[in-house]
């Protein structure tokens, strides 16, 4: 399934129309190696993705990343690692060990470029969290609760999240 420039407009309405028309390929080529290939899973996929990216203005995390330092749990084990693996992609990805894991499946070293993140594969990094998170699954089930709780650990902003789940379902 692939989504329409004026879909995407439709669905994430405070979305720059120059962003949204650099970006479409890459969320189009993203949903088709994810799987992401039904209307209700797009529908998922798209609200969160523009919740967390703020319409697609945002593919680093606003905040210095300063919170994650000496977080082993996102294996931040050296100094400077909190900053230096801040949330990136449409889906923020966090932590050292996320950026090794998700590097080692592409081939590419993010470690040492983890700005890569933002750029070439925001919309990638976001459909191979959700692959690996089996979201798809929960997206068959329009279980947005449970999405929501995956992608962010509670429900911050679960109401933008479903308001913009219902602009893409009555789109797609």
């Amino acid at each position: 399934m692939t989504i329409t420039l004026e879909q995407l407009r439709q669905i994430a309405i405070y979305g720059s129309p120059q962003e949204l028309a650099a970006y479409l390929p890459m969320l189009n080529d993203t949903m088709v190696k994810y799987e992401i290939n039904t209307p209700l899973r797009a529908a998922h996929f798209l609200a969160q993705l523009i919740h967390e990216s703020g319409s697609f203005r945002y593919t680093v995390e606003l905040d210095s990343g300063e919170a994650y330092e000496g977080r082993t749990d996102l294996g931040n084990t050296q100094a400077g690692d909190g900053p230096r693996y801040k949330g990136r992609g449409f889906i923020q990805l966090t932590g050292r060990a996320n950026y090794s894991l998700y590097g080692l499946s592409l081939g590419v070293d993010l470690i040492d470029t983890p700005g890569l993140v933002a750029t070439t594969y925001a919309a990638d990094v976001s459909g191979w969290f959700w692959a690996n998170h089996s979201l798809n699954a929960l997206a068959d089930a329009d279980n947005v609760n449970a999405i929501t709780r995956m992608i962010n650990g509670g429900y911050n902003g679960l109401q933008d999240r479903i308001f913009f789940l219902q602009k893409a379902k009555a789109v797609l």
